[in-house]
């Protein structure tokens, strides 16, 4: 009972607005495919009440997404019975080479996943929909992992999720030991829209209606690190650490701290 759960990067990430405080962002995920946790349920030694996660997680059980989605999961009257009953007797083992703080998902991602992996070994028949609305509530990226797809246009808040058709890029990441924080990073940009908002929000939009029908192999061969991803500067500005990171031909994923780019590039 072993799920793989992928990276994710952004090949892009434009802010076209907010609303009730929240950013609006047009964006590309993709899957990184060499890249991933893996998440299994595995027999405890003794029956115990206890939600068990083992894993190398910097965060207290109660803190930790998966438990969040478990919690989500026990909100389901219908099947709450049966996933208490089972985390009982099962644990999950979590084996984590996703980077935390990183800008990758890895977070977002176990959320997703595990929540497939159990309504497949406990036989829920949950539909995506159900499987959706929970996303929602336990963050922005998640709902991408719950579609399944390898490439993606995200809108919203990063819960309109609409399938792009392409392969995947064979991608490699590099992730400095900086601990980005997303919420002071969407504070600096906020900053920044203070300046002259009309005028940001349009260029942005302009921007991503120019490449959100591009492939990404397109996108990453036409525009540079700084016009794809809105929030790379304000997190330079934080972490001037990351400005010593930068290479030619990487590119930078969601509030950091990881660059990445096509191995062939």
């Amino acid at each position: 009972m072993t799920i793989r759960s992928f990276a994710k990067v952004n090949i892009y990430l434009k802010i076209i607005g907010i609303k009730n405080d929240y950013h609006l962002i047009n964006s590309r995920f993709m899957l990184v495919k060499n890249l991933f946790d893996t998440i299994s349920f595995t027999k405890k030694q003794t029956k115990d009440e206890k939600f068990e996660i083992v894993g190398n997680f910097s965060c207290k059980i109660e803190e930790n997404i998966i438990y969040k989605a478990y919690l989500e999961l026990l909100g389901l009257k219908e099947y709450s019975q049966k996933i208490q009953n089972f985390f009982k007797y099962y644990k999950v083992e979590v084996e984590k080479n996703i980077p935390e703080f990183a800008g990758l998902g890895g977070g977002s991602s176990n959320a997703a996943f595990f929540l497939h992996l159990t309504n497949s070994v406990l036989s829920l028949d949950l539909s995506q929909k159900t499987l959706l609305g929970l996303s929602c509530r336990l963050g922005a990226d998640v709902s991408f992992f719950i579609s399944s797809y390898k490439s993606a246009t995200v809108e919203g808040i990063g819960d309109e999720v609409k399938k792009f058709d392409e392969d995947l890029l064979d991608l490699e990441t590099f992730t400095p030991k900086i601990k980005c924080k997303t919420p002071i990073i969407y504070k600096e940009y906020r900053k920044k829209l203070n300046t002259n908002y009309d005028k940001i929000i349009k260029n942005n939009k302009l921007l991503s209606s120019k490449i959100k029908s591009l492939k990404s192999d397109e996108i990453m061969d036409n525009f540079k690190i700084e016009e794809l991803n809105d929030l790379y500067e304000p997190a330079v500005l934080l972490y001037p650490g990351l400005k010593d990171c930068k290479e030619d031909g990487y590119f930078f994923s969601g509030s950091g701290s990881s660059f990445f780019r096509r191995k062939d590039g």
